[in-house]
């Protein structure tokens, strides 16, 4: 008896744990970069992120070929000449939150601390944010800024009254249950 009690609580833990980790693989991330002599902007709709409210643990990973310029030359330029995206073909968040936040459907504001790796460089940051809990979704929106010069993304001479040193990232990405 005492084994099938054990057997059947820990049946209900995993079904709790597994309740409580949200995914997607189509999020979305936007970057845009503003100086008086032209405007960037880039979208990337192939995200993948995981949050596991449990723990607060929050997994982005940014495929850097994936982002869409409103110019061709734009995006090869961003790829071959900035990013590198041959030799560092992804970003990458890991990070944590207050996981208390999101016991009940409701908006919450929240902070995330962690690590963000662009260039083949790991930063640590805090990035405000905003959760939207609505039933088996989580809606994650953030604004913040990245310095090029932190993360060793060199702009040439040529381009540098034309690239932002602060480029502005916007991330709105809906996770489902998984």
């Amino acid at each position: 008896m005492k084994k099938v009690l054990f057997t059947a609580a820990v049946a209900c833990l995993a079904l709790q744990a597994s309740a409580q980790k949200f995914m997607t693989r189509s999020g979305k991330i936007s970057f845009f970069s503003t100086t008086p002599i032209e405007n960037i902007e880039a979208f990337n709709n192939e995200v993948a992120a995981a949050v596991n409210t449990a723990s607060g643990d929050v997994v982005f990973q940014v495929p850097v070929k994936s982002f869409k310029f409103e110019k061709q030359l734009m995006q090869e330029h961003f790829n071959e000449s900035y990013m590198e995206s041959d030799k560092f073909p992804k970003a990458e968040f890991k990070g944590k939150m207050n996981p208390a936040a999101f016991t009940k459907d409701g908006t919450y504001k929240t902070t995330v601390n962690g690590k963000l790796t662009i260039h083949g460089v790991t930063k640590d940051v805090q990035i405000p944010g905003t959760i939207i809990v609505k039933g088996s979704e989580l809606t994650l929106n953030t604004k913040f800024n990245v310095a090029t010069a932190d993360y060793n993304i060199q702009i040439p001479a040529v381009a540098k009254g034309k690239i932002a040193n602060q480029i502005e990232v916007t991330v709105n990405s809906v996770l489902k249950k998984a």
